[in-house]
């Protein structure tokens, strides 16, 4: 019982930390990175919205340019229709069977604007981290009502779970850590 309340809570802040992960790529630091486009939504087959990245390669071309590479010639003006749409502020060129899609540099105030999101992304993987470990204090609280484990075996598990809370914290500090620097680095 728990172990798999233990199981559980660590699952959670797994995905927790994963989403984190996701979010933090998908914000621009000034440098070309494919990910930043690969999630991106595209209208194919009959309307229904693929990745970017199952209709096309995305590759570096150097530190500020990324180069779309659509596998059908005639997807190429949705994919661009749909960078543009994206809000990342990007604007393709077409050169051919390939999309080129440069990235402006970053002004001080965007990049403070970014370090603002970057924050609130941590804070909200923080909440979603402490709500996995507040349920996981409620179950093992009906366990003790029920009376299937004793209050020594709540306290260590509470103990378990309260660690496993701080080490996943602390994990979310240091990617935001991480991202804010390579947010502020020219």
């Amino acid at each position: 019982m728990i172990g798999s309340i233990k199981l559980t809570t660590e699952q959670g802040m797994k995905k927790a930390l994963e989403a984190l992960k996701v979010n933090l790529a998908k914000l621009r630091t000034g440098r070309a990175h494919p990910s930043l486009l690969e999630q991106l939504r595209i209208p194919q087959y009959g309307g229904k919205e693929v990745p970017l990245n199952h209709v096309a390669s995305i590759t570096v071309a150097d530190a500020r340019t990324l180069l779309v590479t659509p596998w059908e010639k005639a997807s190429i003006p949705i994919i661009e229709k749909a960078i543009i749409q994206s809000n990342l502020g990007l604007n393709p060129l077409t050169a051919g069977n390939v999309i080129r899609v440069p990235l402006a540099m970053l002004t001080e105030e965007r990049r403070r604007d970014m370090s603002k999101l970057v924050k609130q992304e941590a804070e909200d993987a923080r909440v979603s981290i402490r709500n996995y470990r507040q349920d996981a204090k409620q179950q093992l609280k009906e366990l003790i009502k029920k009376k299937l484990i004793t209050e020594d075996e709540e306290r260590r598990a509470k103990d378990m779970i309260q660690k496993m809370t701080d080490q996943n914290i602390v994990e979310v500090e240091k990617l935001a850590k991480t991202k804010e620097e390579e947010l502020m680095q020219i």
